[in-house]
């Protein structure tokens, strides 16, 4: 009798092909979204604040609610996408991530404003990492580089491109659109993904025990330091006794929270998923990775606004080519992953964003769109190399539940790199232009010849448009104080592009602890 052998399932036969870009769609437009609305709000911010009668303080929560949510969920997602199933999971916060949006825009209170905007940043969680896990388990190796760069232009240009959206919407039509405009595509998001979604293969769903205690620890210790990074800057830091009990609060609920969840038989946060040495290389970096996208999105509108004073919607069009940047390199890098180390490509994504911060250290204040325009452009590009092979790197070898908790933990890191780096740089500004202001004040003294000639000359203007010369006097003192101050905060802005520049270079090393070759192997394309 013949023997027959039988042919080994292809893991990936679930889906046909067209239904899994059918699934990536789905998932880009709820990335989309949720990554958008992280940014999008902020140039909105001063419409809002006559709306709504608020204070600048308080309507930062606006933002500041939002992320505050999205970080705390963030690392539960695996376990809520384990505990309900994929498809509802995923589904149901893309339907809360939309219906909160519509809540948002009709809004006209600042305490509804900010409960809805906490709504949508609990849904959007699922939004980055459980649609990125179910990404990756769908498509086969050899397609999942460039899917991973599909992917990847939603979560990289979206930050780049929500300020440039916002302006336009704010100055064509009024805030509650920026919340208006989620409606069509969160629904269609929700519908692809109830209709071709399925729950993981790998994963059985049900009832699982609670670990109340987990997400206790979890909600108190990655708020309050969620907290303290958005209002540190603005309440002192440490000089504040409400930042240092949000600290202490935050240092002990998380201690408290490592504690418990590596003793838990069923815990909310699998940390032991951490034992990959890819996954927790990649998360270390993804902090960085955070800081410089969103840090780099933070100082150049302020730059651009307070020292050039271009309009929020001029700012976002000078920032819009790097955004194109990123776009365009998206593609070639999913190629390029397929063919080289996936640590090779991310470090020269990591050297060559450290050029392009080394060029922006040297905008002075004339520096405009053109001369800006290269650097911009190179920073989007290698931000775009890096992300892919980093992604794949850190994630590679993850199947399953650990797959969704590594998506998890991955876009935690990424989300607190980024308020991290908001909160820094701040600081960081604020600190290098008092230091660059006292050291330009010592060589610009009443007694000095060139400081009397400007002193003149501005004394002259004002005369000459009716001024007395006491009044001319001061007046010109003014302007010079004002000069003087201006430099000092453009010379700040230099050290803080390079500052950005040597975080990355310090963290090259981690790149040596993934492994040395592809982290989409030639067997899995052929496969």
């Amino acid at each position: 009798m013949a023997t027959v052998i039988a042919k080994p399932r292809d893991e990936y036969s679930d889906y046909a092909g067209a239904v899994r870009w059918i699934i990536l769609a789905a998932v880009m437009l709820g990335t989309i979204l949720e990554v958008l609305d992280t940014s999008i709000v902020n140039v909105a911010i001063p419409e809002m604040m006559g709306n709504l009668g608020a204070t600048l303080t308080q309507i930062s929560w606006v933002s500041t609610g939002y992320i505050i949510a999205n970080v705390i969920v963030l690392p539960m997602t695996g376990w809520l996408s384990t505990t309900f199933g994929r498809r509802r999971y995923l589904a149901g916060s893309i339907i809360l991530f939309t219906v909160a949006s519509f809540f948002c825009g009709t809004s006209r209170t600042l305490g509804a404003l900010v409960f809805f905007r906490i709504l949508q940043g609990t849904g959007g969680a699922a939004l980055l990492s459980t649609a990125q896990a179910t990404m990756m388990e769908v498509f086969p190796p050899a397609q999942q580089g460039m899917v991973t760069a599909i992917f990847g232009v939603g979560v990289m240009v979206g930050p780049t491109l929500g300020p440039t959206l916002g302006g336009w919407i704010t100055d064509n039509y009024s805030w509650p659109w920026i919340f208006f405009i989620n409606l069509p595509i969160g629904t269609l998001a929700a519908v692809l993904t109830i209709l071709f979604v399925q729950d993981s293969k790998y994963v059985q769903a049900g009832s699982r025990k609670i670990d109340f205690a987990g997400i206790g620890f979890l909600a108190i210790g990655v708020g309050c330091l969620q907290t303290v990074l958005e209002e540190g800057n603005h309440e002192g830091w440490l000089e504040s006794a409400y930042i240092q009990w949000l600290s202490i609060t935050a240092v002990a609920a998380i201690v408290m929270m490592i504690v418990w969840e590596l003793r838990a038989r069923e815990p909310v946060i699998n940390l032991r998923v951490l034992k990959n040495r890819g996954l927790s290389a990649g998360a270390v970096f993804a902090v960085v990775l955070g800081f410089g996208l969103y840090g780099g999105v933070f100082i150049l509108p302020v730059f651009l606004q307070n020292i050039r004073h271009y309009t929020a919607n001029q700012t976002g069009w000078i920032i819009f080519p790097g955004a194109v940047a990123t776009a365009v390199m998206m593609p070639v890098v999913g190629k390029l992953v397929m063919r080289f180390p996936a640590r090779n490509l991310a470090a020269i994504g990591a050297l060559g964003f450290i050029v392009s911060m080394y060029l922006l250290r040297e905008i002075t204040i004339d520096t405009g769109p053109d001369q800006m325009l290269l650097p911009l452009i190179l920073r989007g590009a290698f931000i775009g190399l890096l992300w892919v092979p980093l992604t794949q790197a850190t994630l590679a070898g993850l199947k399953g539940k650990e797959l969704a908790e590594g998506a998890g933990l991955f876009n935690l890191a990424r989300q607190l790199g980024g308020s991290a780096g908001i909160a820094f740089l701040s600081t960081f500004l604020g600190h290098r232009t008092q230091f660059h202001r006292a050291i330009l004040v010592e060589h610009v003294n009443a007694a000095g010849a060139q400081t009397l000639q400007r002193l003149a000359a501005l004394e002259r203007a004002m005369m000459a448009k009716g001024a007395s010369t006491p009044i001319a006097h001061g007046r010109a003192l003014r302007i010079l104080d004002s000069a003087v101050g201006t430099q000092a905060m453009v010379m700040s802005f230099g050290d803080a592009f390079l500052m950005m520049g040597v975080i990355f270079l310090a963290a090259l090393p981690l790149l040596l602890l993934f492994k040395k070759g592809r982290a989409i192997s030639m067997h899995g394309a052929a496969h």
